[in-house]
């Protein structure tokens, strides 16, 4: 007898979705889907195009991604229907979630503040907005929107940084004389008053 757990049919999942999409976007997005979730590599739409097989050429993901969709009411719709318990307590809680990219062509690509590091990293910021479970101890995000920062938030994070930056400190100048240096006047040297009597009565003396 076979102990495998049955394979789970995520189309079957996403019919809830049907009332709240066209049928072309929900067709694409259950490709799509298929296709995330069985692909290795990195994640981009040549490779999503290659891995949804039929009805999932690269000219459809992209239309799929340049679609306006409401994911917010797909989270919730999603939500409520296979994951609300009616008998447990949920929290709402929000968080940046950063994921460190390179290059410079992404959008919205700047420094941001990542905890694991503990510094700032270059990468990508998205704020997420969840319900958390407290009997499951896990959460389920119903809102994801990316952190784009304007030119003013810019320049005055850089600023912040420039002035949290610490001073070089001095050069140590070497023991001795500088090379090159000359001799300078010295200032003449005023004898004092009690000097100048002492001669006085010195003189008798040497007469």
């Amino acid at each position: 007898m076979s102990t495998e757990k049955p394979t789970m049919d995520i189309v079957a999942l996403f019919q809830c979705l049907r009332p709240s999409l066209p049928s072309t976007t929900w067709r694409q997005l259950s490709r799509i889907a298929v296709a995330l979730l069985v692909m290795t590599g990195r994640v981009t739409m040549l490779g999503i195009a290659r891995w949804a097989g039929k009805g999932g050429s690269y000219r459809t993901v992209q239309r799929f991604f340049s679609t306006v969709i409401p994911w917010a009411i797909l989270f919730g719709v999603f939500f409520r229907q296979h994951v609300y318990c009616p008998d447990d307590v949920y929290l709402a809680a929000g968080d940046d979630v950063i994921v460190t990219k390179a290059g410079k062509q992404p959008h919205g690509l700047d420094r941001f503040f990542s905890s694991l590091s503990g510094q700032p990293v270059p990468g990508l910021a998205c704020f997420t907005l969840s319900l958390v479970s407290v009997q499951k101890r896990r959460s389920f995000p119903l809102r994801v929107a990316q952190v784009v920062r304007s030119d003013a938030e810019k320049a005055a994070s850089k600023a912040k940084a420039a002035a949290k930056k610490p001073k070089a400190p001095p050069t140590k100048r070497r023991p001795g004389r500088p090379q090159g240096s000359t001799n300078t006047n010295k200032a003449p040297v005023r004898s004092p008053q009690n000097w100048c009597g002492s001669k006085l009565w010195w003189k008798p003396y040497c007469a």
